[in-house]
């Protein structure tokens, strides 16, 4: 069975920095597609960024393109989220999930997901 479970969330200023981390483990194989999601208050839970195990191949929406970098340590089964010049906006709940098969057009739609982790809170101030 697939645990994840974050870390790295915080409080931060706007244009400052943070990683986040997922550590995930029970995975059979390495054809999974991996995502971080966020869900902001009064908000839909929207996809992030996603990661295909097997090729590396990266997906990022387009209100994180070029500020955020997901990446996966397979070696140590730990998924990253290094999220640069942060803005107000970025403001949510961030977690990590798996499912298996491909992320192609599919990665950023929560209901595709079976497996996540409990959340961490990022928070930015302007």
């Amino acid at each position: 069975q697939v645990q994840m479970e974050e870390s790295g969330g915080g409080s931060v200023q706007a244009g400052g920095s943070l990683r986040l981390s997922c550590d995930a483990s029970g995975f059979n194989g390495d054809f999974y597609c991996m995502g971080w999601f966020r869900e902001a208050p009064g908000k839909e839970r929207e996809g992030v960024a996603g990661i295909y195990m097997r090729t590396r191949a990266a997906y990022y929406s387009d209100s994180v393109k070029g500020r955020f970098t997901i990446s996966l340590d397979n070696a140590k089964n730990t998924l990253y989220l290094q999220m640069n010049s942060l803005k107000s906006e970025d403001t949510a709940r961030y977690y990590c999930a798996s499912k298996s098969g491909t992320c192609v057009s599919v990665w950023a739609r929560p209901k595709n997901y079976n497996n996540w982790g409990q959340g961490t809170q990022v928070t930015v101030s302007s």
